[in-house]
Order: structure tokens, then sequence, then C-alpha cells
């Protein structure tokens, strides 16, 4: 008897994103949990408005990505950013629960491994964000790894950050994604980045000093059949940097803060960048603005590269 095949994926993209498939334009993925679960309103629509400008600006075209209503988004319209930029109670949904926000026809922003599935999905090949997940301090108790990790693994898409979110354990992040065989390459460093620092003081497993030799990394794992997706560490501009020895001093605050709070799972994440933002007085907030700029330029170049 033949399997019934299931019913089409409810899925939209923007005017924008379908002309550029079209026409074989190259696109770069950007998420969703950024705008409402990174910064308040209206604070993110300027920084994603801003993103996207700096994305077009390079020769590529944008793809913020959500679950509207249920439905797949690829790349917003001006009016729904707009929208989903002032919504209070949009799910953040990952690999384990993108496919519940549409079934049930749910609002959800996307994290970096909903994003990749959804780029995965819709054929792009380059995503822009601002730092990946990872493994958690403490998480031989509690067992905190982000699916992040395991997705680079497993979807092609090549993730341009600023390293992993500094609040993480970073050398067993590291650890993980040396274990699961994904590439990690730090963009004209050999040191690995700390998101809002240049510097981990960890050595990058790789380095590639330009978009070309990215794009063609990827061609080269492409040829030989390396399936998993590969992570370009992209350092904060200097300017806009806060050192590593200073943000220790303000993660262990908010680390502080989690536990007398007893915070945990999901809320771990945008409870810590929302407290290190109050201690900083906003300046977390202006390098993680910054390296999202970054980031977006350098992912563009990429894409274009990759041609």
């Amino acid at each position: 008897m033949t399997k019934p095949k299931p019913a089409p994926l409810p899925i939209a993209y923007s005017q924008e994103v379908a002309a550029a498939k079209q026409r074989g334009a190259p696109i770069v993925a950007l998420e969703s949990t950024i705008i409402t679960h990174g910064m308040p309103y209206p604070g993110n629509i300027q920084m994603a408005e801003a993103v996207e400008q700096i994305i077009r600006d390079q020769g590529a075209v944008p793809a913020t990505i959500a679950v509207l209503h249920g439905t797949l988004h690829i790349g917003l319209e001006k009016h729904e950013l707009e929208t989903l930029a002032q919504t209070t109670d949009a799910m953040k949904v990952s690999r384990a629960d993108i496919a519940f926000a549409i079934a049930e026809r749910r609002t959800g922003a996307t994290t970096v491994a909903a994003t990749m599935i959804a780029a995965d999905y819709a054929d792009i090949k380059v995503f822009a964000t601002g730092g990946i997940g990872g493994v958690h301090r403490g998480a031989e108790e509690s067992f905190d790894i982000s699916a992040d990790l395991t997705e680079l693994a497993r979807t092609g898409v090549i993730v341009v950050c600023a390293g992993a979110k500094a609040i993480l354990d970073v050398p067993k992040t590291l650890e993980v994604l040396e274990t699961q065989g994904v590439p990690v390459v730090t963009f004209g460093s050999t040191e690995f980045p700390a998101f809002w620092s240049r510097a981990s003081g960890l050595k990058s497993p790789l380095s590639l000093n330009s978009p070309a030799a990215i794009a063609n990394f990827q061609t080269t794992r492409e040829q030989l059949g390396l399936e998993g997706g590969m992570l370009i560490a992209n350092p904060v501009p200097e300017e806009d940097e806060i050192s590593s020895e200073e943000m220790e001093i303000y993660i262990q605050r908010a680390l502080s803060h989690a536990e007398e709070d007893e915070i945990s799972g999901k809320q771990v994440t945008p409870y810590l960048l929302s407290k290190i933002f109050e201690i900083t007085e906003g300046r977390s907030l202006e390098t993680n603005i910054a390296l999202v700029r970054n980031n977006a330029r350098l992912a563009a170049e990429i894409a274009v590269a990759l041609g």
C-alpha cells in the first residue's frame, strides 16, 4: 500500500526573497529570537531593519525567519517585521518545537537551530546571528546543552557568529563541536572570540582570512559529501568590544542572580543577557548590536562568494 504524502508545509516567502530565489541571487538567513527576546521595542525593529540593509548593501538578500500564526515565513515583509517586533508572547522555537508551533498555528521566533532548519528547507546556505548557544556552565549537573551544537552537526548551513555566548562554558562548547565534526573557523584571527570580546584565550581550531576562502572550503566539503554545517566565528570590531576579563566579572554577578532566582531551562540565556544589560548599563547591548551588524556583513560577503 502506498504511503500517502503529507500535506504541503504552510510556508510563505517574502516578495524580496521569492524574487531572489527565482533569479538565483545570494540570500542570507536571519534568526528572529534576537528581535522578540533580545531587546525591547523599538530598538529591536531598528536593529533588524539596519541588519537587513547591511546585507542588501553587500549584494545579498536578507531572509528573516519566523513562524507567524502557524506559517513558516522565509523573509518578512515590513509590516510583518514590525508586528513581530511588538509581539510579547512569541514562542522561542528550536528543533524540538518548530513543528509544534506550525501545527498549533502559533507565533514563534526561531533560535539558531530552528533558523538553520528553515534555511536548509529553503535552500539558503548562509545564516548570520549574534552568538550560538552551547554547553552551559555547570552542565555536568544540569545537562544543559544547546540544540545549536547538534544542529550544526546535521544541517548544512554556514553559521556566522561572534563565537559562543560568553555566559557559556566555551571550552566545553568547542569540545562538543569537535566531537560532532563541525568545522570551527575564526575569521581573520587564530584565537576564538568570546561574543562581547575579541579573544577568549582559546586557540581557534581553524582560521581563514577571506570570504572567498570560506566559500571554497564549503564547496570542498560538499564535493567530499560531508554533512553538517560550518561555524564561522567573526570577532566583534575592536572599537566595540568589552574585554573578556571585564565581562567575566559581569557574568559571575548575573549567574549569582540566576541561582538566587532559580532560573533554569530556556529561561537561562535571556535572563542572563537581561541581567548583564542591567549590570553594564546598556554597554553589553551596544556591543551585541555591533557584532550582529558585523556578522551580517561577513555573511553577505560569503553568500556572494558562494555565487
